[in-house]
């Protein structure tokens, strides 16, 4: 009997292949079955694992979210136009991100998969080249001047079979560094393969992105030997660039004052869809807006090469969808390319080839899309698609096996409290696993945080109030460790944040540590708004201090000390409730407002309040992304919000009541 396991992923699979084998009609019927099925699956599986969505992978959900909804927008804006719809369907498969994303992580995809997989991408590039020889009678002449023949077209095979090989050839780094030398040969010879069929396709912006993406490997090419990589990477490049005919020919045209037909082609197409650009700037003239356009020119070689779209993905976008398209494009490339590229460095091997090889696929379509509308293509979509789940979720996987070491230094861990019976136990049981001496510094507690607190710290002492500031300074000078974690009561160390503590501790790359937050608010974890920083929390203890400010107290790293951030949470339970949370923003609101007005701030209009809560809004809600946490995400800006006009509006009455008496 089928369990309702085996029904979700039977849902997942039907949806998956019919959207992304299938027409555009029933693509968008066979998407609700991807979703329902991915979603049951995240529901049923991981999250009874314990798992935690990574704020990485929202990230990119976004991105391809958002592609989506602009297209959409665009789509109904010009009045449901067929071509439109066609374009739609394609672009509606992105939103298999997060089913794919969801399956292949609950399937523990690894990095030998991934670069399997290419390695298969590339075998199968080099058989499709075969046959298509084999049918000119082994001719590589013809073959070549065919350009591969009708079946194919040579832009779309060149492109993918270029970005093949060299995400073949990161599979080659990964299999050398696991010490299997026979599967890095073979990731090394089918990368070959497909980087010559690349080439032979005689597709002009590969002889760009050849150069733009090799330097890559640099990345993976450790000490002097990286100067050695980079001169043979920029010989190989140099030689495949120049070795080109069409390119050669190209060069010299315009050398010559000439460009050919091709090119004049494109350069007509962009400048169409820059006008339809400027006459639409905000939504674009909708998803089938330039082929309708492009249909009226007159020149039949235009007509057969660039009507269905403007061989250029950012003026397709603006052209299409507006300043809202450009956005979604950019947020596509970019969103992801900031993820990978951020693990490059990371220590662990086979994080970094895999996060260069994820750095290397946007990299590959902004290059790809200065001559190709990439986005507009069912095959490029699908391929980025499918590479951005794969790798993301191959690296997330990595990531989390890759905290192995134990640490070496010793930690202290310090908290400040005051009447936080609710929450002191679950943050001391928190950082026993990484601390060696907890330390606990109360002012006056009239419930059970004292009694509590010695159930689990090492030293626990009572105090007078001084500020946030002097009284964390205090209890940092009681410290005896190497290093010191300064938490607040109401904050948790994650698992996941724990086993990576300990693991960076064993040998720091950095002095000083930030440890983003994962604020948790009436039942919801926010990933962002102000959730979405990073306070520095971890740090070594010699020379440093906190600031002696009241509220807002900062840690004073010397300037020479290198600070960098951790992946895991450090989960802030911020407020109780609602009551808690306007009782705490006023208290912080008139703290900040005496600060100010102490350090000689002044503030004579109440329009100035005003705009700060404005701005504070915008930047918790909009800049900071706090929209995809939802309603919750709403009302945390609109409190902030709230909380920022009061502190400057509390200066004001401070300012106006200091000239009062002065008129005296």
């Amino acid at each position: 009997m089928l369990n309702r396991q085996s029904i979700s992923q039977a849902l997942l699979l039907t949806g998956l292949g019919g959207a992304l084998a299938s027409s555009s009609i029933i693509a968008g019927t066979t998407l609700l079955l991807a979703i329902v099925g991915g979603y049951l699956i995240k529901q049923q599986t991981l999250i009874k694992e314990g798992w935690e969505v990574p704020k990485e992978l929202r990230l990119i959900h976004f991105a391809f979210w958002f592609f989506v909804v602009t297209s959409v927008a665009s789509w109904i804006a010009e009045g449901f136009e067929y071509e439109g719809g066609k374009t739609l369907g394609a672009h509606a498969r992105l939103i298999l991100f997060w089913p794919l994303a969801i399956a292949l992580i609950g399937a523990k995809v690894n990095a030998r998969t991934i670069f399997a997989a290419y390695m298969v991408s590339c075998g199968v590039i080099c058989l499709l080249f075969l046959t298509e020889l084999a049918g000119n009678s082994w001719s590589l002449t013809t073959t070549l001047r065919q350009r591969f023949g009708p079946g194919i077209n040579p832009i779309h095979f060149g492109n993918l079979a270029l970005l093949s090989a060299l995400l073949a050839a990161a599979g080659a780094f990964f299999f050398h560094s696991q010490r299997q030398k026979t599967l890095s040969v073979l990731a090394i010879l089918l990368g070959i393969g497909a980087l010559a069929v690349a080439l032979m396709s005689q597709t002009r912006s590969n002889l760009i992105a050849l150069p733009a993406l090799l330097p890559f490997f640099a990345l993976l090419i450790p000490g002097r030997k990286k100067i050695l990589a980079i001169a043979v990477l920029g010989a190989i490049a140099f030689t495949a660039v120049f070795n080109s005919e069409r390119f050669t020919d190209s060069l010299e045209a315009v050398l010559e004052g000439k460009i050919d037909n091709s090119l004049e082609m494109r350069i007509e197409a962009w400048q169409l869809a820059w006008n339809q650009f400027l006459e639409n700037p905000v939504m674009g003239s909708g998803l089938s807006g330039y082929h309708e356009a492009a249909s009226r020119h007159e020149d039949d070689t235009f007509l057969a090469c660039c009507t269905d779209h403007a061989h250029n993905d950012l003026l397709q976008q603006a052209a299409t969808k507006g300043i809202t398209g450009i956005l979604s494009w950019l947020f596509l490339l970019a969103i992801p390319f900031a993820i990978f590229i951020r693990q490059t460095r990371n220590q662990n091997r086979t994080v970094s080839i895999l996060a260069t090889a994820g750095a290397l696929v946007p990299s590959g379509y902004l290059v790809f899309g200065l001559t190709e509308a990439a986005f507009d293509r069912s095959l490029f979509l699908t391929y980025y698609l499918v590479s951005i789940a794969a790798i993301s979720a191959a690296m997330l996987h990595e990531l989390e096996l890759s905290y192995t070491r134990k640490r070496k230094r010793k930690v202290s861990a310090t908290i400040i409290t005051k009447n936080e019976e609710d929450h002191i136990a679950a943050c001391l049981s928190s950082v026993r696993p990484i601390a060696d001496e907890i330390i606990v510094l109360d002012s006056g507690s009239t419930d059970k945080t004292v009694e509590i607190a010695r159930q689990y710290a090492d030293i626990v002492e009572i105090t007078d109030w001084p500020g946030f500031g002097i009284q964390k300074q205090r209890a940092l000078e009681l410290a005896s460790g190497d290093w010191v974690l300064s938490i607040d009561a109401d904050e948790r160390v994650s698992p996941a944040l724990a086993r990576e503590i300990n693991h960076t501790l064993s040998d720091p790359d950095a002095d000083a540590y930030r440890l983003p937050w994962a604020v948790t608010l009436y039942g919801k974890r926010l990933d962002f708004g102000r959730s979405g920083r990073a306070p520095l929390r971890l740090f070594r203890r010699e020379g440093v201090r906190f600031s002696s400010a009241m509220v807002h107290e900062k840690i004073l790293v010397p300037e020479d000390r290198k600070i960098r951030s951790m992946r895991g949470r450090l989960t802030h339970f911020t407020h109780r409730n609602f009551g808690h949370a306007l009782e705490k923003s006023a208290k912080y609101a008139w703290l900040g407002s005496q600060e100010k007005f102490r350090k000689g701030k002044r503030t004579r209009f109440l329009v100035y309040p005003t705009l700060r809560g404005l701005m504070t809004f915008l930047q918790v809600y909009v800049f900071r992304l706090g929209f995809l946490d939802g309603s919750v995400g709403f009302l945390v800006a609109v409190t902030y919000a709230q909380g920022s006009f009061n502190k400057y509006a509390g200066l004001w009455t401070l300012t106006r009541t200091e000239r009062q008496k002065s008129r005296e």
